[in-house]
């Protein structure tokens, strides 16, 4: 069966860090692509990071650049994403996804639309 599982979301202070797991089963990790997207209460959901798996190449949302990395351990099946310098405007729920099969095209990945399979997500509270 195929599935993401985030895990790792906690309630932080601003400064604070964090590192989120997204563990992946019923497929192949070194195969696809995978994203971080995110979700503010009220807001629509946005791509944060995500991971190419053709090229090895890392893409980020320009509000979380310099702050958080994306990396991913494909013989434990798992990609994190590492959070430092949080901040309130952070705070949201945490998703991960994989996109669907096709050529590599720059930052697509951060796009919901190319995703075809979701985690439940994994809630993320910056507060002092």
């Amino acid at each position: 069966q195929l599935q993401l599982v985030e895990s790792g979301g906690d309630l932080v202070q601003p400064g604070g860090s964090l590192r989120l797991s997204c563990a992946v089963s019923g497929f192949t990790l070194a195969d696809y692509t995978i994203g971080w997207f995110r979700q503010a209460p009220g807001k629509e959901r946005k791509g944060v990071s995500c991971s190419s798996s053709s090229d090895g190449n890392t893409y980020y949302a320009e509000s979380v650049k310099g702050r958080f990395a994306i990396s991913r351990d494909n013989a434990k099946n798992t990609v994190y994403l590492q959070m430092n310098s949080l901040k309130p405007e952070d705070t949201a729920v945490y998703f991960c996804a994989r996109e669907r099969p096709a050529p590599p095209y720059g930052d697509r990945c951060l796009h919901s639309y190319s995703m075809d399979y979701w985690g439940k997500g994994t809630p993320v509270t910056v507060s002092s």
